[in-house]
């Protein structure tokens, strides 16, 4: 089982190397590096806003690389993991990029942190390492060497707002979303989506990251009176907004369709807090499928049924590993360009099932739920 506080290094039983990584671009370990094996270096948010996710994620990783190592690793080298906390300070974080470049230090980067993270991070990456970025996020990543398979908002927000227009008579929205990119692009595209459906705005705002005092905000939505407000607020900022929510008795008049909520966010929220709440998403840990059943399975397996729970996010670092997978062995190799030209049709496997990359895009089932308490209740498959 992994053991340890969000800020050092995780260890497990499990076959995959798990190291140190870096803070402020001092190695808190230096080992010898073993060019046989395949060192990842896996930014995810253990700190912060995002920190929610930070524990499950690793433990995803950890359980994909232990799967895949088991089988002979990728085109025959042992994955070994290096976790860097993605929720440092951003000129801590481009210092360890740099050294992770200059100093050859990692084969392959893994990403599952905020939007801002990665535009800071591809600069220093770009062309230069593969760099998979694996949860929801605006979408149009096209920089040379990055790979997003996450959610987009035409597959996953668009078929959400239409539905609640055709089934709940939605008209009226207010957006209220993190102050940085991934809301900032997301609210654009969604205002459009809420045109198309034949509504309209009546108030929008962004929030600065680790700003939990929502009492303004929650006076104009009182104010404006929305049928639905969209919510792209990040991690625990978004916990503490929808509990306000609920506790100033709004949430029995007015829905809420979230943008990144899933089973980790709603325990934060409280059961009594989640009435009219809706979420879109590749997966919900409550959806029952085959391969999704599987990849529980096996968590809760390797760490026990008292493990944090992995929703979308968490997940998502799973399916990244498999991703890698699956592009590696279709080009017979882990060169920067070649990894890039296989992702196009790629086929690979996670806990969402069978999906494919097309034009850049992950094509994937979306899955329309309503919060129900601490889990969610599917309303729609998209």
């Amino acid at each position: 089982m992994l053991a340890d506080s969000p800020s050092s290094a995780w260890s497990s039983e499990l076959p995959p190397r798990v190291s140190r990584g870096m803070r402020g671009g001092v190695p808190r370990e230096r080992r010898r590096r073993d060019r046989r094996k395949l060192r990842i270096a896996h930014f995810t948010t253990l700190t912060g806003s995002a920190g929610i996710w930070g524990p499950s994620s690793v433990n995803s990783a950890v359980l994909a690389a232990s799967e895949i190592n088991k089988r002979g690793g990728i085109l025959g080298r042992e994955i070994e993991l290096v976790i860097h906390d993605a929720g440092d300070a951003p000129e801590d974080l481009a210092r360890t990029a740099q050294d992770l470049v200059t100093g050859e230090d990692a084969d392959v980067i893994l990403g599952s942190h905020m939007s801002a993270v990665r535009v800071s991070l591809r600069q220093t990456f770009k062309g230069r390492l593969p760099y998979i970025y694996t949860p929801i996020y605006e979408g149009g990543e096209c920089t040379p060497g990055v790979l997003a398979i996450g959610e987009t908002p035409p597959r996953q927000a668009r078929p959400a707002v239409r539905w609640l227009a055709e089934h709940r008579h939605a008209c009226r929205w207010y957006l209220i979303g993190s102050d940085y990119v991934w809301p900032w692009l997301s609210h654009r595209a969604v205002k459009r989506y809420i045109a198309d459906a034949g509504g309209q705005i009546v108030g929008e705002d962004f929030v600065r990251v680790g700003e939990h005092d929502h009492s303004r905000y929650l006076e104009r939505i009182r104010t404006t009176r929305p049928d639905v407000v969209f919510i792209s607020l990040i991690g625990l900022d978004g916990i503490v907004f929808n509990r306000s929510f609920g506790e100033h008795g709004l949430g029995s008049r007015i829905l809420r369709l979230a943008n990144c909520v899933d089973e980790t966010v709603l325990l934060g929220i409280g059961a009594d807090n989640t009435t009219n709440l809706f979420a879109a998403s590749g997966y919900f840990a409550s959806v029952a499928t085959a391969h999704g059943e599987a990849f529980r399975a096996a968590y809760h397996d390797a760490f026990g049924a008292f493990a944090p729970l992995p929703g979308s996010t968490a997940q998502s670092n799973y399916e990244g590993l498999y991703f890698l997978e699956a592009i590696a062995r279709r080009a017979g190799t882990l060169d920067l360009r070649s990894l890039c030209a296989a992702a196009e049709g790629a086929v690979y496997r996670g806990g969402r099932g069978a999906l494919g990359m097309h034009r850049q895009c992950v094509e994937m089932p979306i899955y329309f739920a309503e919060a129900d308490g601490f889990d969610f209740r599917l309303r729609e498959r998209f």
